[in-house]
Order: C-alpha cells, then sequence, then structure tokens
C-alpha cells in the first residue's frame, strides 16, 4: 500500500472514528500533496510525498517558534498536535550515532576534505537520510567535520 493510499484509508477510519482533529490533519496532508501533484502535473511517489510531508513538519516547527515567542501557547499547541499526526507517517529518525556513520560514509564515498566540499557530501547524506533526519542538523554536523 503506498502512502497517499494509507493516508486515504487513514482518513475514511478518522470519518468513521470521528477523530475531528486527526481527520483535519489527514485531509490537510492529502491537500498539500494533490496540490503539489496539480502544480507540478505528475503522480508523487512515496519519496516526494515524505518530501511534502517534511515539508509541512518544517512549516509547523516554525509556527511553533514564533508562536512561542508571542506567548501564544494556545496557538503552539494546536501546531504541536498537528506535528504529531504528521510524524507517523515519517519514518523513524536516525540516532545520533547513525547520522555520524552516514557524514563519514559520505565524505569517505565523495572524497571531501575541506568546507568547499560540503555540497557533495549534503546530497548524498540526504539522498540516504530521506525523511529521517533533520538536514539543519545534519549540514551543521558536515560543517562542523569539513572545517575540523
Amino acid at each position: 500500500m503506498t502512502l497517499k493510499q494509507q493516508l486515504t484509508e487513514d482518513m475514511k477510519n478518522a470519518m468513521r472514528g470521528g477523530e475531528k482533529h486527526r481527520l483535519g490533519v489527514i485531509r490537510l496532508m492529502l491537500a498539500a500533496i494533490k496540490q503539489r501533484e496539480v502544480d507540478e502535473r505528475i503522480e508523487l511517489d512515496d519519496v516526494q510525498i515524505l518530501a511534502t510531508l517534511e515539508k509541512m513538519l518544517k512549516q509547523r516547527r516554525d509556527s511553533v517558534s514564533q508562536f512561542d515567542a508571542a506567548h501564544r501557547e494556545d496557538l503552539s499547541a494546536i501546531e504541536r498536535a498537528e506535528m504529531a499526526v504528521i510524524e507517523t507517517y515519517l519514518p523513524a529518525k536516525l540516532d545520533e550515532a547513525e547520522i555520524d556513520a552516514l557524514i563519514t560514509a559520505a565524505i569517505g564515498e565523495t572524497g571531501a576534505s575541506s568546507p568547499r566540499d560540503m555540497g557533495k557530501v549534503v546530497a548524498a547524506v540526504k539522498e540516504k537520510a530521506a525523511g529521517r533526519a533533520d538536514m539543519a542538523v545534519v549540514s551543521g554536523k558536515i560543517k562542523a567535520r569539513l572545517a575540523g
């Protein structure tokens, strides 16, 4: 079953179960997927759907930080609840050791030796860690590793 089919099934189950909040978030995810399909005139595969969900998650993280800065705990709580639903559809996150191993392997594969080679390393790691690691954190680790 593809991720899109899973979302559709979960939407139906949420409707039947009366889970209004979950239903709303799933509809938002399906709408974002559909919008991207219409804009790009393609049928998204699971990897592209995961990228869309990651983008939605990042938007909510940004919103949470802004709401927290404005002392709007009510809005922040709503965004956090949406994040929890979106995260259930993403693959398990990599731990620190796995991220470090991926970075080491990518540096070896690309032959990177200086910060100028950072783009190659980030691309190699992103390919293997798609949806399983925060690329902003990974980028910082790569930069530190290549600088030092």
